[in-house]
Order: structure tokens, then C-alpha cells, then sequence
């Protein structure tokens, strides 16, 4: 005799009627004692965590990295640790500044985050598919955030907040330029690169670092969308690049990204041209080749888009013993705003959900708090020190050691050259390329308001390179300031 499948409560109880509510006759008003009505209304108005303020709309995917190349003499951690080893992983993408329900489309950076589910616990690394970033220091991500969200009194996106942020901003010159090419929409999820964009250090069995950066390169191929295409999808089909990659993997279609690092030695930091901590550069593959790593599949579809994409919560706080942090001031502001953002949004007990739980068992002191649904910690010590044998620390596994000095004070970076790199893309590029970033550049600021805030940006474009200046100059119907150098 088979089984009957009831309906029940959230504590279990069957159900007896999920059709009609309970009313004081066929007219009467309703009761308040239909505590399943209450109980579904209730949760229903709570189904919505607080979306992400930025990479609110995601899609993701589970899969695996495989290594494939023995680095083990540049860092100890344990899912690197020998070639052909493979490791369980998810990865969300993103775009940054819509909203949850903004169309896929858009002309923004996208999201790139992976969570490795290692032995030694999780790691996460969380970049964009562009390897440089609009600013340097954490302290100006609140402000330019609101220049891409909407404005406070017409509740539109508003250029003129844009541009004026980065006429000010001249580092965002470099991700600028990005943002405004081609790659600025990419065909699909997966045909972009990605990138870790901040120095991070490894660290090997011996206790020796180096400075390393990360490249996810797209094994599909580079496509993106043109301005037209990519507007007419998102009117017809918001949701494009989601069901894209849903599409593909529920098809047998992988997705695959070859991993390669670049190296750097710690020495090298004193003298690099560019600040190598400086988010808004790049590393010369020239001076530092790119180094395969291993290859990373997708594989799976999540079964549960809340339970899995939209719980998910990445940080780069969540390193595995060799692989530390670096003096990159937008990373150190990021080790703490994106954990903290997960214990607002999701809670602090973000990481036993099953898809950010580690693989490995989880030991601490840590108690109590909203959704705690294991047993707590049950009976055990609870405090260390202990004389009970709890947990306790290793050693061996202390990040390594490097040399700070200086006087405590708010200090910008000793270099400023935002315009070397810049000039070098676009000079990079083809005059086909040169000409569709130019219409972009000149399409998207012709709606600010103030001549000044353009006038300011255009000198910007100029000191990277003469012609990239006057080309948009020309596009905007405004002559190039004088004086320029």
C-alpha cells in the first residue's frame, strides 16, 4: 500500500483543507484561529532575504577544479597539492549594479566567484571577469556604489552622478576604458574570462611567499554583445545569460575555464613600476607570465535557486592555510564588509547552510544566534582556554609574517600614473575596436548635465592617449581643453 503524501504544517501536522480559509460561516470574516493560514501568510511575507546591495542578480553553477600543474613549491594548500587532484566547487556570477530583478544584459562588470570546497575548509576566491577595479581604496566603495545605484529623489540611474564620480576618480580610468569596450557585455556567463583582480600571497610548506594574482581563462572562447543586441535581449529576455548557462550544463555543454596564476617574487613588490597592491593595475604578463594552474568544470545545476544562488555567501576572508592577503587596500576593506554583509542579509550562522557548510568538520566556540539549527554545540566546552581538551590552535598554520612600517594615518598610494595602463588598452585595441569604445564613451555621457564634469573626464581620456581624448571630445561636440599634458 503506497504511502500518502500529506500536506503538513511547518511543525508537521497534516493539513485538512489548503483551499478555503477558516471563516465564521460561508460569509463570516475570517478567524484567526486558522493558524495554518496565519502560519503560510507569515512566511510568505519572510520568503525574501534582503537582496546583495551590489551583485544582486546572480546565477550559478556547482562543478570541480582539477590541477593540473604542480605548484606545491610556491604554496601549501592542500586542494593544490598534487596534479590530477579534484575538488568540489560552486561559483556565482553577477552583475554589480542592477537590482535582483534587473535584466542580464547590461552593460556592467560581472561577478566572479568560486567557492573551493577544500579539506582544509573552504576557500573562496571573489573577483570580476575584469582584472582591474573602478577604485583603490575601500573607503570610496560606498560613494561610487551610489553612483551607480539610483538617485534618491527620481528614483533613475543618473549619469551625471556617474561620470562626475569619475572625473574625480582618475583611477577608474583603466576599468573605465574595460567597462566601455567590448567586453563591457559578454555573450554569455561563459564566454568571459575571470579574475581574482587583488594580489593575494601564497605561501609554500616552508614558509616562503610570493605574490600571486589569478586568471580564470574562458575555454568557450571570448563573445560579447553589441550595444543593440544586448538591449534588444533585454527586452525580450531579461533572463538571457541565466538560462544560458542553466541551458548549456542541463544540455551536457560545460563550461570550462583554464586557472593560471601570475608570480610574483616578494622583493619585486619595492620596485615595480605600478603599485603591484594597486587594484586599478595590472601585472605585465611580459614581466610575469601566466602559469597554468588546473581547469575548473561546471557541471551541475543547483536543484533550489534560493537555497543555493541566493543563499550563498563568498568572501575573501575565507582562505585555506597557504593562501593569505596582501596590503591591497580594497581587499583589506573587503575581508570585512563581505562577511558582514552576509550576517546581515542571511545571518550569522550563514556558514552551516549546506551550501556554504565546509566539507570538513567544523570546530569553535562559537554559540547561539538566529537559525542555529545543529545541536549547538551540545554539551561541550564552550570557552578556550580549556582544561577539557576542546580545539584548540595550530600553529604551523599561521599566515605568514611580512614587514609593515610607517606612522599610522590616512595615506593615498605613493603612485598615480592612472593613465599609462589605460593609454596601453587602448592603443592595444583595433580601429574597429577604438571606434565602437568611443561611441559607447560618447553615448553614455552625453545625458550629464554639467559641460564641466565632461570637460574634466575628457582630459582624463587625453592624458591616456591624445587620439582617445580628441575622439570623444569630437563625439561629444566639445573642444579638448587646453593645456593639456
Amino acid at each position: 500500500m503506497t504511502k500518502k503524501n500529506n500536506l503538513s504544517t511547518s511543525w508537521g501536522a497534516p493539513v485538512g483543507d489548503n483551499q478555503n480559509s477558516m471563516t465564521a460561516g460561508s460569509r463570516g470574516p475570517t478567524l484567526i484561529q486558522d493558524v495554518h493560514l496565519l502560519e503560510k501568510l507569515a512566511h510568505f511575507n519572510r520568503e525574501r532575504v534582503p537582496e546583495r546591495v551590489v551583485h544582486a542578480k546572480g546565477a550559478g553553477a556547482h562543478g570541480y577544479f582539477e590541477v593540473t600543474n604542480d605548484l606545491t613549491k610556491y604554496t601549501k594548500a592542500a586542494f593544490l597539492s598534487k596534479v590530477g587532484k579534484k575538488t568540489p566547487l560552486f561559483v556565482r556570477f553577477s552583475t554589480v549594479a542592477g537590482e535582483l530583478g534587473s535584466a542580464d544584459t547590461v552593460r556592467d562588470p560581472r561577478g566572479f566567484a568560486v567557492k573551493f570546497y577544500t579539506e582544509e575548509g573552504n576557500y573562496d576566491l571573489v573577483g570580476n571577469n575584469t582584472p582591474v577595479f573602478f577604485i583603490r581604496d575601500a573607503i570610496k566603495f560606498p560613494d561610487f556604489i551610489h553612483t551607480q545605484k539610483r538617485d534618491p529623489k527620481t528614483h533613475l540611474k543618473n549619469p551625471t552622478a556617474v561620470w562626475d564620480f569619475w572625473s574625480l576618480s582618475p583611477e577608474s580610468l583603466h576599468q573605465v576604458t574595460i567597462l566601455m569596450s567590448d567586453r563591457g557585455i559578454p555573450a554569455t556567463l561563459r564566454h568571459m574570462h575571470g579574475f581574482g583582480s587583488h594580489t593575494f600571497k601564497w605561501v609554500n610548506a616552508k614558509g616562503e611567499g610570493v605574490w600571486v594574482k589569478y586568471h580564470f581563462k574562458t575555454e568557450q572562447g571570448i563573445k560579447n554583445l553589441s550595444p543593440e543586441a544586448a538591449a534588444k535581449i533585454a527586452g525580450d529576455n531579461p533572463d538571457y545569460h541565466t538560462e544560458d548557462l542553466f541551458n548549456a550544463i542541463e544540455n551536457g555543454d560545460y563550461p570550462s575555464w583554464k586557472l593560471c596564476v601570475q608570480i610574483m617574487p616578494l622583493e619585486d613588490a619595492n620596485t615595480y613600476r605600478f603599485d603591484p597592491f594597486d587594484v586599478t593595475k595590472v601585472w605585465s604578463q611580459k614581466d610575469y607570465p601566466l602559469i597554468e594552474v588546473g581547469r575548473m568544470v561546471l557541471n551541475r545545476n543547483p536543484e533550489n535557486y534560493f537555497a543555493e544562488v541566493e543563499q550563498a555567501t563568498f568572501s575573501p576572508g575565507t582562505l585555506v592555510p597557504g593562501i593569505d592577503v596582501s596590503p591591497d587596500k580594497m581587499l583589506q576593506g573587503r575581508l570585512f564588509a563581505y562577511h558582514d554583509a552576509h550576517r546581515y542579509r542571511v545571518g550569522a550562522n550563514h556558514q552551516m547552510l549546506p551550501i556554504n557548510r565546509p566539507k570538513n568538520e567544523v570546530q569553535n566556540y562559537q554559540r547561539d544566534g538566529q537559525m542555529r539549527f545543529d545541536n549547538n554545540g551540545g554539551g561541550s566546552v564552550y570557552y578556550e582556554p580549556n582544561s577539557f581538551g576542546g580545539p584548540t590552535e595550530a600553529p604551523e598554520h599561521k599566515q605568514a609574517a611580512y614587514p609593515v612600517s610607517g606612522l599610522a594615518e590616512s595615506v593615498a598610494y605613493d603612485h598615480n600614473d592612472h593613465y599609462t595602463q589605460a593609454g596601453d588598452l587602448y592603443r592595444l585595441m583595433s580601429e574597429e575596436e577604438r571606434s565602437r569604445l568611443v561611441a559607447n564613451i560618447v553615448a553614455a555621457m552625453k545625458p550629464v548635465e554639467k559641460e564641466e564634469i565632461k570637460i574634466r573626464q575628457i582630459q582624463h581620456f587625453f592624458k591616456a592617449d591624445p587620439e582617445y581624448g580628441t575622439r570623444i571630445a569630437k563625439g561629444l561636440g566639445l573642444a579638448v581643453p587646453q593645456g593639456v599634458k
